[in-house]
């Protein structure tokens, strides 16, 4: 019955034309794409499928545990950088952009970017604090976005993290996004405070009454300027994620994504499997959100990505040394090695503080790598999409 309320909810919700696209510029080019990764693995050569673009570090919230925050003046893309980098993309065979931040909403080119590239399908990762009704009816219009809404819990425990009145300021949000009929789901990062409220029959029942269509899960990282390890989840609490997030599969009316275990329940690093890199709002190539170092920008070789990305040691590199010691995060379990892989890289700082000294703090903790505790997926919808799609691999937090 899963697939059966998931169409209802798709068709009752979402314009036809929205959803038409996500179809057409979404799911369909997300298994050339992947068909495309696959093929030129198998020959030794990685491009990823989508990347994640940073088009500033600006940002309306302060979120405890953030590490998008620059000490200086707010950086951002050019409008022609990004169309840049996006149009050398597709050359590739890219057509999935994931645009975050800082806050998207905060640049002002965001909706020029959808207009432009209507060829592409975009998620857009936001607060939700700058959606209006003038922005949601121009995304709608253009219909080449999906938004993804952070939402860290009911009231208390969102705004714990976020800030107090950024809760209901969402849900008005997610109310114009359902009035425009926007695809849209909600972002969610598992702390220790938190972890069994949004994994919660009654949160997934609220996200569903909020006109959500997915909802994605995030494990909370400690990085950045000011990390508050104390969020971070322990080992039994991971485990007890993994095995509350397959039960609730079974019966939830909307889709549930982890960025964490692929099909077979094994512990899964989309750097490290190089799907996916990050851009960052300098250009820098780094290998993924919260890791802000790189060794090479978008404007390297006269803005060929496909030679720049094949002859870059420190994304070819980090593959190899994240397998010799984990299938899951490095930089929970192994901080200090992760340092002295980037050092012998003379990879860049590239967030604007002190990312290494932040680094050197981290202590090692457990991350979702449960070698003796892994649980394949039990349901065949599930099994099939991460089988078949770059499913439930992005990653903000």
């Amino acid at each position: 019955m899963i697939v059966p309320r998931l169409l209802f909810r798709a068709v009752t919700r979402v314009s036809p034309r929205n959803l038409y696209n996500a179809w057409r510029l979404w799911f369909v080019p997300g298994f050339a794409a992947l068909r495309k990764f696959r093929e030129r693995q198998a020959e030794g050569e990685f491009f990823p499928p989508f990347f994640f673009i940073a088009l500033t570090d600006a940002c309306n919230l302060q979120c405890r545990g953030c590490w998008i925050t620059s000490q200086g003046k707010p950086r951002q893309l050019t409008l022609n950088d990004v169309t840049s980098f996006i149009n050398s993309a597709k050359t590739q065979g890219n057509r999935f952009f994931i645009l975050l931040g800082g806050e998207p909403f905060l640049y002002k080119d965001l909706v020029t970017i959808l207009e432009t590239n209507l060829d592409c399908y975009f998620q857009i990762i936001t607060n939700g604090m700058l959606i209006s009704n003038e922005s949601v009816r121009k995304i709608a219009r253009v219909g080449n976005a999906t938004l993804l809404i952070s939402v860290d819990g009911f009231q208390s425990a969102n705004d714990f993290r976020r800030g107090e009145g950024v809760f209901g300021q969402v849900v008005h949000a997610m109310k114009l996004l359902r009035k425009h009929r926007i695809l849209f789901g909600i972002a969610t990062t598992l702390t220790s405070t938190n972890w069994e409220e949004v994994l919660s029959r009654d949160f997934i029942r609220w996200a569903d009454s909020q006109g959500a269509i997915y909802l994605w899960y995030y494990i909370y990282r400690p990085v950045g300027p000011s990390p508050t390890p104390e969020l971070a989840l322990s080992r039994e609490q991971i485990a007890a994620v993994r095995q509350r997030l397959l039960a609730l599969r079974r019966e939830s009316p909307i889709i549930l994504i982890d960025t964490y275990w692929d099909a077979a329940g094994r512990a899964f690093c989309p750097a490290a499997a190089g799907l996916g890199y990050h851009i960052g709002p300098a250009g820098d190539i780094e290998l993924c959100p919260p890791l802000s170092f790189a060794t090479a920008t978008i404007g390297d070789n006269s803005g060929d990505l496909l030679q720049t990305i094949r002859e870059n040691s420190l994304l070819r590199d980090f593959r190899a040394f994240v397998h010799a010691r984990t299938r899951g995060c490095v930089i929970l379990e192994h901080p200090q090695d992760l340092i002295q892989f980037l050092r012998e890289h003379e990879a860049r700082d590239t967030s604007g503080r002190d990312a290494y000294h932040e680094l050197s703090q981290l202590q090692p903790r457990p991350s979702h790598h449960l070698p003796e505790a892994e649980l394949p997926e039990d349901t065949w919808l599930y099994r099939w999409l991460k089988k078949n799609l770059f499913f439930g691999l992005a990653a903000y937090g």
